[in-house]
């Protein structure tokens, strides 16, 4: 078998620590990269945040679901795809936390990020859907799954239009970051090289995610683990590593909607996460063995989503501390709902 899970605990943390420090190096580069991607082709932070940025840094994550279904650990599949978007929204009141001229959601306005958000409420109410709904197949896969990937389709296709043809503008005030290509590109990198580089990063971030994968089924035996609490927490949080420092080495760029909109772009492309272990999955449909801890942890990514948006939409300028009550609510709801799910179990 391809690199079979550890069975000791210092081989399951070595695995973990490999994984970790590649998904970092790796992610701390791809900002840079998708930055200057963004200026080369003229297609927005924005857009280059949430598909290009948001699929590359979640290809660990994905790359662990889908590994996690095929070997028959469905609740890990799902419990890593939710508490990924969980845990990279929080990261996201983290980077706010760390940015103090104003609140981020406020400095980072865009429409683009905006519909985004709403694209991953719909997809995360698909989920939520899939879950109660008989277990029809279609091909081996839920229909759920192919509404998820035809509503991300559409998500993506408004997006685009929306930047194209902006039919609301948020306001501009003295703490807005627009997103203005730069103009000191050094030029020292053609495009297809940055391409080329990006695509290799991407490359390394899944590999990680294997063996994130890999070092997870290995903790449940040895540690004696629930499926739920490893997904959610041990394996979600090691293969989010590339959103926490890409979203940080984008606000310190002052590439703010490069930040915000990697974190949702990555968390909708996240869900389909759930489509892919679907179709992985070989004793039936995925969403008819989740349990009730999984539905919980898609509520709570829900829940944490419409906060973001009504922070998005809010636009408080500077609250106490520099912060806005997003980031308040989004650090208590992820921390609350994080231990209610430790108590669990």
């Amino acid at each position: 078998m391809l690199l079979p899970p550890p069975e000791t605990t210092g081989s399951i943390l070595l695995a973990f620590g490999i994984a970790a420090v590649a998904i970092l190096l790796a992610g701390v580069r791809l900002s840079g990269v998708a930055d200057r991607l963004a200026d080369r082709t003229r297609l927005g932070e924005a857009v280059v945040g949430a598909v290009l940025l948001g699929a590359a840094t979640s290809l660990s994550g994905l790359t662990t679901s889908v590994v996690a279904a095929w070997n028959n650990l469905p609740e890990l599949a799902v419990s890593n795809a939710a508490g990924g978007i969980a845990g990279q929204t929080f990261f996201l009141a983290v980077a706010d936390l760390a940015y103090r001229r104003a609140n981020l959601e406020h400095a980072a306005a865009s429409l683009e990020n905006m519909i985004q958000g709403t694209v991953l409420t719909g997809c995360l109410s698909l989920a939520v859907l899939g879950t109660a709904m008989p277990g029809y197949e279609l091909a081996g896969v839920h229909p759920a799954s192919y509404l998820l990937v035809l509503f991300y389709a559409l998500g993506l296709w408004v997006t685009r239009r929306a930047g194209k043809e902006p039919g609301w503008r948020a306001q501009q005030t003295r703490e807005t970051r627009q997103d203005d290509p730069d103009q000191d590109d050094s030029g020292d990198a053609s495009t297809l090289r940055l391409w080329a580089e990006f695509a290799g990063l991407a490359a390394v971030t899944a590999c990680a995610g294997f063996v994130v994968s890999r070092a997870a089924e290995g903790a449940i035996v040895v540690w004696d683990l629930s499926q739920s609490v490893t997904g959610a927490f041990a394996t979600a949080l090691v293969t989010s590593l590339p959103e926490l420092v890409t979203t940080v080495a984008a606000v310190r760029r002052g590439a703010l909607t490069l930040a915000v909109g990697g974190i949702i772009g990555g968390n909708a492309f996240d869900v389909l996460f759930l489509a892919a272990s679907d179709a992985a999955y070989r004793e039936g449909s995925i969403y008819d063995a989740v349990t009730e801890r999984q539905v919980f942890i898609i509520a709570l990514s829900l829940l944490m989503t419409t906060v973001l948006v009504m922070g998005l939409l809010r636009r408080e300028r500077q609250g106490p501390g520099g912060i806005g009550f997003e980031t308040v609510v989004l650090i208590g709801a992820y921390l609350t709902g994080s231990a209610a799910l430790i108590v669990a179990g």
